[in-house]
């Protein structure tokens, strides 16, 4: 659920608003502006729930505006160190149709990718992007072999219909990451079959699916040094030509693993008014990897403490309680870091979590990543 970047990217290439590191009114964000504004007109769209093919649907699809490969987690080392990760790759298609032009520059797709880690004994919070044109080999995606990449930013293996070896890497500064990743559950379809439906607009909608738990292992280089470390990561994937339904100023979202094996997803997406649209939703997943459709209404949430930014000035609800009554769930979520802010081409908040609480009458322990946009 990660609607906001497609004016990330866009911002990068034309420059459309500065005042995005500023601190507007959630209505005056111009990236929910430019979401609700249309420009889908020559875009495949998303229309009609669809059976994915693996690995073919972990390549690009430059039909649709835009797509993403979203891979967040949370590791520790030997010491119980925590460290939290995020490691984002953005698609952008600025035209229906390739340019015709033969030059080797030329090419309608930019690309951008976001790297951050929060250093939780350190407290400390590190966020870095960059961007390339969809040529020349700077940027692109292929589905066999699996790679993604902007610039020397990669995560490239092999991953098929019910399993997955991923390496991710990055380095920014002081800043590396080198993790191989290994599905412990097969994709999970989020929404309809895959289809998740953004408002009550045909097409208006993306296909998402998700792989809810990774083995993660390998190194984390801080200034403290490298580190060896061990835990668990999420990969989200979504492509589509969507847009912000009339009166929704910005979202929510949540991934969690839970102790007992269990994970979960809910994105919340926020009205004006400050009430949840009927279009919000997310999913349950067993232990072996088969899931239940959370509906807005299966889901309850309530904000139990902010924080504000003292680069922005905005005010971010980083606490929260989230309950699904149907399956006894009561979580109580908690900030590992508090400043989780990434002040790039558009401020927004994306940081590990963790929580405790209660699951069918059993304790129950979890880690995750929350992401605040609209703010």
């Amino acid at each position: 659920m990660r609607l906001l970047f497609v004016c990330l990217l866009l911002a990068v290439v034309t420059a459309c608003d500065e005042r995005a590191a500023t601190n507007p009114e959630p209505d005056q964000n111009p990236s929910i502006r430019f979401l609700a504004a249309g420009a889908t007109q020559g875009f495949a769209r998303a229309t009609a729930p669809r059976k994915f093919v693996f690995p073919l649907d972990h390549g690009s699809h430059p039909e649709y505006r835009t797509e993403w490969w979203y891979f967040t987690g949370n590791v520790f080392d030997d010491s119980g160190h925590h460290y939290g990760f995020e490691l984002t790759f953005f698609r952008i298609a600025l035209s229906p149709d390739a340019p015709a032009r033969q030059s080797q520059w030329g090419t309608n797709q930019v690309w951008m990718a976001h790297f951050a880690v929060t250093d939780s004994a350190d407290r400390r919070f590190v966020a870095a992007e960059r961007s390339a044109r969809g040529a020349l080999g700077l940027a692109g995606a292929t589905a066999a072999p699996f790679r993604v990449w902007v610039e020397d930013w990669s995560a490239e293996g092999a991953a098929a219909n019910n399993s997955a070896a991923i390496r991710l890497t990055a380095r920014h500064d002081d800043v590396a990451l080198d993790l191989h990743l290994v599905a412990m559950k097969p994709p999970v379809a989020q929404g309809e079959q895959g289809l998740d439906a953004k408002g009550p607009e045909p097409g208006n909608a993306s296909y998402y699916y998700s792989l809810s738990r990774l083995e993660a292992t390998g190194t984390i280089e801080t200034r403290g040094g490298r580190s060896a470390v061990q835990g668990l990561a999420w990969m989200d994937r979504e492509w589509g030509t969507s847009a912000l339904s009339e009166g929704v100023v910005g979202w929510d979202w949540f991934a969690l693993q839970l102790s007992d094996g269990r994970d979960l997803m809910f994105y919340r997406l926020r009205g004006a008014d400050g009430l949840t649209s009927p279009f919000s939703g997310g999913s349950l997943i067993d232990e072996r990897g088969g899931h239940q459709t959370l509906a807005a209404e299966d889901v309850e949430l309530e904000i139990l403490a902010d924080w504000r930014s003292p680069k922005s000035g905005v005010r971010y609800p980083v606490a929260w309680r989230l309950s699904v009554a149907q399956q006894g769930i009561d979580l109580e979520i908690e900030p590992y870091l508090q400043d989780q802010e990434l002040d790039l081409s558009v401020r927004y908040w994306e940081g590990a979590i963790r929580a405790s609480g209660n699951a069918d009458g059993q304790k129950v322990t979890a880690n995750g990543y929350l992401e605040l946009a609209g703010y």
